[in-house]
Parts: structure tokens; sequence; C-alpha cells
């Protein structure tokens, strides 16, 4: 197994390792190769960070479009081939070799600890291990690294889970926090005594957990109110293999400086402030595959600078306030899906989809679509949204099963709550 430095390593360890990646993928990258000499970059000239900061951003765009010139290594090297989840879009070829298993293992390794989980605690996977589905794997291997048990359930059925839970008595879940919605739902239809189970935290996975002001979010408050268990908030997308997890004190997602360099960045390219929101643009380190440099996520997040009570000192985020490319503008309002989706969390309502197209004039048009069996009328809905967001919004009503298929496409690994048919 590599050995990694420690996640508390100095800025100028970091700065190590990011002068060592940017000389690998110069070396190795055919991407970064042509680009640096294009922008004639001389990687031996970059001695601080607004050096770094002359490198151009890496987009998702060419990704796609250039998916094989990022490739570092040999083809045949190449041991998991994986998809991002094409939430914006088609989803983009990743590949892994086998040192990349082993940093992707030793990250959930450091992420499970930050949570609290122990090599003495059973940990239940709700999640898909297979579908080209990066992160499912990367729990399994570092509950491996850190010597927990694992049950592997996967997504979806209640029952099976329920069962595996009382069969195993897991102290943990790997879940997306709706679908714990559902755990409670169906154990409260079946008369399973949930309260009572082993199960004392949730590794929760693919929704915010947390506000702007770093207060716990309405979807949280909805869980909690119904089952007492802990949820620690987890950040990471496949491009950058790594996690950013919540410590037990719950004030942000803490990074891994040893696997990532993260810079976050408002809209004119300038690293914003401490508290202040701006895009996330990373540099995953020790990556030998497919290195990125000043990779834009698109996901725009706060800064948190100050050392955290549990007295790590390598910063964190706060969550994932909106993509980028998902703003929405209503009558001169701006906010992001998840505004809504918050809103929609405090009205106890799961059962809808947000739609987002263009209006006869190329405006924003957003119609909220809930099923049939939301006890709440839409005007009801309508005016209590309004009150929260300030802005009136259209809603349609729609057959339980529709919004169902609406919502989890068999084709997604994940809900699909926000479609956006806006035009570019």
């Amino acid at each position: 197994m590599k050995d990694f430095l420690s996640p508390e390593l100095s800025k100028k360890e970091q700065w190590q390792l990011l002068k060592q990646h940017l000389e690998y993928a110069e070396r190795n990258s055919p991407f970064y190769k042509k680009l640096f000499k294009a922008q004639d970059i001389q990687i031996a000239a970059i001695e601080k960070e607004s050096d770094f900061c002359r490198i151009p951003i890496t987009t998702k765009e060419d990704l796609q479009q250039q998916n094989l010139d990022f490739l570092a290594v040999d083809y045949g090297e190449i041991i998991d081939h994986v998809t991002t989840s094409g939430t914006l879009g088609n989803p983009v070829n990743f590949m892994l070799n086998e040192a990349d298993l082993q940093r992707l293992t030793y990250n959930e390794y450091e992420s499970f600890k930050i949570a609290g989980v122990t090599k003495k605690d059973v940990v239940q996977i709700t999640t898909t291990l297979d579908r080209r589905f990066m992160a499912g794997m990367a729990y399994y291997l570092g509950l491996r690294k850190l010597g927990a048990g694992i049950v592997r359930t996967g997504s979806g059925l209640p029952g099976l889970q329920w069962d595996s839970i009382a069969r195993f008595k897991p102290q943990f879940l790997v879940a997306v926090p709706s679908f714990l919605l559902k755990l409670i739902d169906f154990a409260q239809q079946n008369a399973i005594d949930y309260r009572s189970s082993s199960v004392k935290g949730v590794i929760c996975i693919g929704e915010s957990l947390l506000n702007e002001k770093l207060e716990d979010s309405a979807l949280r408050k909805r869980i909690k109110d119904l089952w007492d268990v802990e949820l620690f908030s987890t950040y990471a997308s496949t491009e950058m293999a790594t996690a950013f997890t919540e410590c037990k004190f719950h004030k942000g997602n803490h990074i891994l400086p040893n696997l990532i360099y993260t810079e976050i960045l408002d809209e004119n390219g300038n690293p914003v402030e401490n508290g202040e929101a701006g895009e996330l643009v990373v540099t995953p380190l020790q990556v030998e595959s497919m290195p990125l440099i000043r990779y834009a996520t698109g996901d725009m997040v706060m800064r948190i600078e100050e050392n955290c009570i549990c007295g790590r000192t390598s910063g964190r985020i706060g969550s994932v306030l909106g993509r980028k490319k998902q703003m929405l503008k209503i009558k001169g309002t701006s906010l992001y899906p998840q505004h809504i989706q918050e809103a929609m969390n405090t009205l106890g309502i799961s059962d809808y989809i947000i739609e987002a197209k263009n209006d006869e004039f190329g405006n924003d048009l957003v119609i909220l679509k809930i099923s049939e069996e939301v006890k709440l009328s839409p005007l009801e809905i309508q005016l209590k949204l309004r009150d929260q967001l300030q802005i009136k919004l259209e809603i349609q009503q729609l057959s339980a099963s529709v919004v169902f298929q609406k919502k989890f496409p068999k084709e997604s690994r994940k809900p699909v709550v926000f479609h956006d048919l806006r035009s570019i």
C-alpha cells in the first residue's frame, strides 16, 4: 500500500505535493503538455500561488471533448472504469489504475475516521457498488482498510435494508438523506421499531445538510425529528476522487489537503474571503491515471478557514449552495434549485420535482411539479414558498407514479429533483 502524508500536513508540504503533481502532468498528460506549451507555462517557474493561478481553468467540457488526452498512463494499466453522474450533461469517462485505487481507499479511510467510524463498527452501504459508480466501491475499500464490518445492500429496497439492520446490527449507514425518509416511512407502515435499532449514525451523500449559515438544513431537521441518529454530511465527485467530510461538530466539511488543493473563486476568478461563497476549483493530488489541474467543479460553496473545534486545522467548505450553471433568475431574484428544495423540506414535502425552461421572452420559467398525494393544496404551497423565497412559482399536480418516475429515472444513480430544460 502506498504511503500518504498526514492530512494535517503543512502548507509547505502541500505545495511540494502540488509541484510534484504539476511536474507529473507535464511529463505524462497529453492535454496538459499541449496546454502548457500553448500558454508558455514553465512548471519550474511556478513558485507561489499567483504563479499557479496563471494556469487556465480546466472545465467539464474539456474532459468531455478531449477525454483520452487526459489519460497519463498506458491504457493497459487501467483497472477500474467509471463515469461521472451526468448531472449537467453526458457522463464523463474516468479511469483509475492500481495507485489511484489505493489513493481512493486511503481517502475514504480518512473520511470515515473524521466521522468517527472505527474498526469495531459495522457499516451498511445503501448505495450501489455497480453502475459505473466510483463512490460505492470507494466506501467498500475505505471500510476494508479501516477494518470495519461491511453490509452491502445496495440502493433502494427498504424491506431489505431493515432486514439487514435487524440481522447484522450496523452502527452506521451510508445513505442519501432523502432515502432515510423512505426508510422511516416504511418502518412506520410496517410496525418496525426503528428508533430502537442499532443504527447510531449515517454517512450522508448527495444532499446538503447545512444551510448558508452553517446551521442544520430543513432536511436534516426533518430526519432528526423522526429518528435520533447523527447525520454526517459529505461532499465529493468522481473527478476529485476525494471526499470532504463533517466531523462530530457539524460545522462544515473537512478538506484533506494531502489529497487535494482547493481554491474557491469569485466570478472574476479571484479567491473569495473567509465566510464568502464562490466556485470550488480543485487540483486532486497524487493521481496517476487522469491528473487534473485547476478543475472547475461548477459547485458554489462557502470558504471556512478558521480552525475547527475538533482540532483539525486544514480548512473546510460549507454546504453546496448550488451549481453555477443551475442558477435561476425569477423576476429579479437569483436563487438555486437548492433554495427551493430547502423550502420544500421545511414544509415536509418530498414528492416533487423542479422544472426550469424558457418562457416566450427567453426568461427563466420555473414549475414545481408535485404529487397529487401531497396534503397541502397547490395554493397553500405557493403562498408558503412566496413567504420564504419572495417569488411566486407555478405549481402543477401529477400522479405520484409520474413524479416518482421523473425523480428516479432508471438510468440515474441518484434522485433527479431539478430538470433543466432551458436552452443555453
